[in-house]
């Protein structure tokens, strides 16, 4: 009687498309920035350097005010 499965693995070659490996570079956990932190940052340290500025002139206006 036949059997119904061979012996031998078959081989199932490029059943998916190449991936290059998940490897992290010396044990380092981090992550995939998205682009809506990005944004975010990028807006905090506008604010922020708007805010010095404004301080800044504020206090440039004081000192030379009469």
């Amino acid at each position: 009687m036949p059997r119904i499965l061979p012996n031998r693995r078959i081989p199932r070659h490029h059943l998916m498309p190449y991936r290059p490996s998940r490897r992290r570079t010396h044990g380092s956990d981090a992550k995939q920035v998205r682009a809506s932190d990005l944004v975010l940052a990028l807006l905090g340290v506008v604010l922020l350097g708007g805010l010095a500025l404004g301080a800044a002139f504020t206090l440039a206006a004081g000192a030379t005010a009469p």
